[in-house]
C-alpha cells in the first residue's frame, strides 16, 4: 500500500502531458496549442456552434472547391465561405480588413512569399497541431514556443515540358545543360506570367551559377505574356516544343487530356509551395483551427494530391528548392527581382 500510496503522490506532483491536457482550451492561444487526443472532436464542436467559417485561398481550378466539399462532408453543420484570389491580392485584402478593424477571416492558405509578408505585418496567429509531427521541421515555419505561422500543405515543381512528337530523345535534356543543345535552339519558351519562369531561372542559378543562365540567351528564347498553364496549350499545339519554367501538376493535367506533353525533373526542382495559417483574431477561432488541420490532414492532402500537387510528408524522386525559404522578406524581394530581370535578358518577344 506504501509503494501504490507514494506512486499517486508522486503522480499529482509531476503531472504528465496527457493530465495537462484534460484543461479544455479557454482562450484563442490555448485553443491554437491544445493538444489532447480530443483534439478533432473539440474543434468540431466548437466549429458547429459557429456554424460558419471564411476560409482565403490562392488555390485555383477545381482543387479549392473539391477542399470545400470534402471539408463540409466530414464535419457537417459547418460551413465554408470562401475567397480566392492571388497570394498578393490576398495580403493587400487583409491588410485593409485588419486597418480598418475588420476581422473576417479565419484560414488562410497561399504561396509561402505571400505568408511571408502576413507573418511580417502581424496578420498571422501562430498554431500547433498533432498532424505536424507528419512533416519534416523544413516544412513549418517555426514562431517560438512550440508554435508555427504555417505548415506547407501542398507542393507544386517547376521543370522542363516538352512536345513529345517534335523533339527527338537525343535532345530531351536530362539536366540543365542540356537546356544549351543545338536542337533546343528557337524552340523553347518562358511564360511572364506568374512566377515559374524567375523560380526556374533562381534554380539554375543556385545549381549552375549565373554565367550558365546568360548561356541561354544563345538559344533564342520565346518570352510570352501567358502564366504556365497557358503555355503548356501553346507546347501542345506545337508552337514552340519546350519551356524549362512549366509545373509538373499542369503538365500531368494536360497529358491526362490527351495532350503529348511530359514533364521532366532538372538538377534542381523549384518549389512553390502553399501552406496552411490561422489568422490573427479569427471571428471563427473553432473553425480557423479546425480547417488549417483538415488541409494538413490525410484527408486534405488526398484532395490535393487528385489535382496533382505533391505533399511535403512524402519524398519525392528529385531535388526539391524553395526559393523563398530562409530568406527575409526583403532579401526574398531583391532575388525574386533580379531573376525576373535575367528572364527578359536571355529572353525576346
Amino acid at each position: 500500500m506504501r509503494v501504490v500510496a507514494f506512486i499517486l503522490f508522486a503522480l499529482l506532483l509531476s503531472p504528465s502531458p496527457a493530465w495537462m491536457q484534460t484543461r479544455k482550451p479557454a482562450s484563442l492561444n490555448e485553443l491554437v496549442s491544445y493538444m489532447g487526443a480530443d483534439r478533432e472532436q473539440l474543434l468540431y464542436a466548437g466549429a458547429k456552434a459557429e456554424a460558419r467559417l471564411m476560409w482565403y485561398t490562392s488555390l485555383a481550378g477545381g482543387s479549392y472547391k473539391a477542399l470545400i466539399t470534402a471539408f463540409e462532408t466530414k464535419y457537417p453543420g459547418v460551413r465554408v465561405d470562401v475567397y480566392r484570389a492571388g497570394g498578393a491580392d490576398l495580403y493587400i485584402r487583409m491588410t485593409e480588413e485588419y486597418k480598418a478593424g475588420r476581422n473576417l477571416v479565419d484560414t488562410i492558405e497561399t504561396t509561402e512569399g505571400n505568408l511571408m509578408f502576413m507573418r511580417d505585418s502581424r496578420l498571422l496567429q501562430p498554431y500547433n497541431s498533432p498532424l505536424l509531427k507528419a512533416y519534416p521541421d523544413d516544412a513549418k515555419e517555426p514562431a517560438g514556443k512550440g508554435l508555427y505561422y504555417w505548415a506547407l500543405a501542398r507542393e507544386s515543381y517547376i521543370g522542363f515540358t516538352y512536345n513529345k512528337n517534335l523533339l527527338p530523345a537525343a535532345a530531351v535534356p536530362k539536366n540543365f545543360d542540356g537546356l544549351l543543345h543545338p536542337d533546343l535552339k528557337g524552340k523553347m519558351g518562358l511564360p511572364l506570367g506568374g512566377a515559374s519562369s524567375s523560380r526556374a531561372i533562381g534554380a539554375m542559378i543556385k545549381a549552375k551559377g549565373e554565367e550558365f543562365v546568360k548561356k541561354l540567351k544563345e538559344q533564342q528564347i520565346k518570352l510570352y505574356s501567358l502564366d504556365a498553364p497557358a503555355l503548356v496549350n501553346v507546347i501542345a499545339s506545337g508552337e514552340i516544343a519546350a519551356s524549362p519554367a512549366i509545373f509538373q501538376s499542369h503538365t500531368w493535367l494536360a497529358a491526362s487530356k490527351g495532350a503529348p506533353v511530359e514533364w521532366l525533373p532538372m538538377d534542381l526542382v523549384a518549389n512553390n509551395v502553399g501552406s496552411a495559417a490561422i489568422a490573427l483574431k479569427p471571428p471563427h477561432p473553432y473553425g480557423a483551427v479546425l480547417m488549417a488541420d483538415f488541409l494538413l490532414s490525410p484527408d486534405g492532402q488526398k484532395v490535393l494530391e487528385k489535382f496533382h500537387y505533391g505533399s511535403a510528408t512524402k519524398e519525392q524522386p528529385f531535388k526539391r528548392w524553395r526559393p523563398e525559404h530562409g530568406l527575409t522578406t526583403e532579401k526574398y524581394e531583391k532575388e525574386v527581382e533580379y531573376w525576373e530581370k535575367l528572364v527578359k535578358q536571355i529572353g525576346s518577344k
